[in-house]
């Protein structure tokens, strides 16, 4: 007679809960991993804020320097919310620049020569970037011409779109009062805390809904103290800001008054949700980091890879015409520079140095705020040191180059490691 001997199951092991410690050694190790997502951008920005408030400390911390890098910042930074989109798919734009230089004309022209309310400039404007959105995303996805010279003819093609626009050479004003103030209007101080309020209670709401969701699904989860730090991290930093941008900037009071949250933050702040909500919680969104990852398996998987690739160029165009609307409200006018210089490579500049992969796959629209901020600041700070244009440009390629290189060692160090 066989005698089968019988195991007695203990209880079912239970996973423990996350713990602040734990958190922390996953991320420490994700990092080793290669996914150091926009570490090197922060250190930047407080490193180059450091060394700045250091050097120039009455100028660079002052309320007014402190609202002029918002206002400096905004039509790069709006230019390469658009540009991250490009990038996923590992598909450049170099004709983005100068796309916002021909929004630019036509609500300039629009406004201002056919005397059109300011509404139907906006419209124009940004039809304007779906069209030519369009036009360049059929020809990368349809005719199979390479990104980079489809986008370089329009880079060539758009500097003379304005010059005709603009009739050659002349400077187009920009008077309306609605479209001057996106880029030379604050808020009243009380709308600037309101909107604060709103902001942190909705990051809250999302964060602490996000997490009793995975808790009830039996996924992992941040520990609560870590969602509770980036609450309070957030209502910090902008309740910090607003309380700078609120605080008296005019020199001569008796004249004028400037204190405020400038008008294009809420812009940009808005724009940045929005693209954030369509990649992270949208199939679009799922669908685009698919391509940009690998485009023959999204194909199989039955991903409309054509349909991606035309659209992601028509929100580029479309954010660059956004941008090119907040370039000609702050210099209050559209001449044949507008757009050009170095317009496209700061953009390119601020998407990759806050973090998006050049080669496709990673990145997120908070990328091009972070490289948006070190951009501008570094700007800024040379230039209150007194360095010249030459200066500027070197140093920002510098850092271009540095975040590029830590782009590829950290995909060389995942690919090792396995974690990609």
């Amino acid at each position: 007679m066989t005698t089968t001997a019988v195991r007695k199951e203990g209880p079912a092991a239970v996973t423990p809960p996350p713990t602040v410690g734990s958190h922390v050694r996953n991320y420490v190790s994700r990092v080793r991993g290669g996914d150091v997502g926009a570490l090197p951008a922060v250190l930047g920005l407080i490193v180059l804020c450091t060394v700045f408030a250091i050097m120039r400390p009455s100028s660079f911390l002052s309320a007014g320097n402190f609202a002029n890098l918002f206002t400096q910042g905004a039509a790069v930074t709006l230019i390469a919310m658009g540009l991250v989109f490009v990038l996923l798919l590992g598909e450049i734009d170099l004709s983005a620049g100068f796309a916002s230089g021909v929004c630019a004309a036509v609500l300039a022209n629009v406004v201002t020569v056919l005397g059109y309310p300011w509404w139907v400039a906006v419209l124009a404007a940004v039809a304007t970037g779906v069209v030519i959105g369009t036009t360049l995303g059929m020809l990368v996805a349809k005719i199979g011409i390479p990104s980079f010279v489809v986008t370089l003819a329009g880079f060539l093609a758009f500097q003379g779109v304005v010059l005709l626009l603009v009739q050659e050479g002349t400077n187009i004003s920009v008077r309306d009062e609605v479209l001057v103030a996106i880029a030379n209007r604050n808020l009243a101080p009380a709308l600037g805390w309101a909107l604060t309020a709103v902001a942190v209670l909705g990051y809250a709401a999302v964060q602490l809904l996000r997490h009793r969701n995975r808790a009830a699904r039996g996924l992992i989860t941040d520990p609560i103290a870590v969602v509770a730090l980036r609450i309070a991290g957030l209502a910090v930093i902008l309740g910090t800001a607003v309380y700078v941008l609120n605080l008296e900037r005019s020199r001569n009071v008796l004249i004028v008054s400037l204190k405020g949250v400038p008008i294009v933050v809420p812009i940009i702040a808005v724009l940045l949700v929005i693209w954030t909500f369509v990649l992270q919680r949208t199939s679009y969104g799922r669908h685009i980091y698919a391509v940009g990852g690998n485009r023959e398996a999204a194909r199989r998987a039955g991903i409309g890879v054509d349909r991606i690739r035309i659209s992601v160029f028509v929100i580029c165009s479309s954010m660059a015409a956004i941008g090119g609307i907040v370039a000609a409200s702050r210099a209050n006018s559209v001449d044949p520079n507008t757009g050009g210089s170095n317009v496209l490579l700061y953009a390119v500049g601020a998407a990759v140095i806050g973090g998006t992969s050049l080669f496709g796959g990673k990145g997120r629209v908070f990328d091009a705020v972070l490289g948006g901020a070190v951009v501008a600041v570094i700007e800024n700070g040379m230039g209150l040191m007194g360095y010249s244009a030459g200066v500027k440009y070197v140093v920002t390629g510098v850092v271009l180059l540095l975040a590029a290189s830590v782009d590829a060692l950290s995909r060389r160090r995942a690919a090792a490691t396995g974690t990609r």
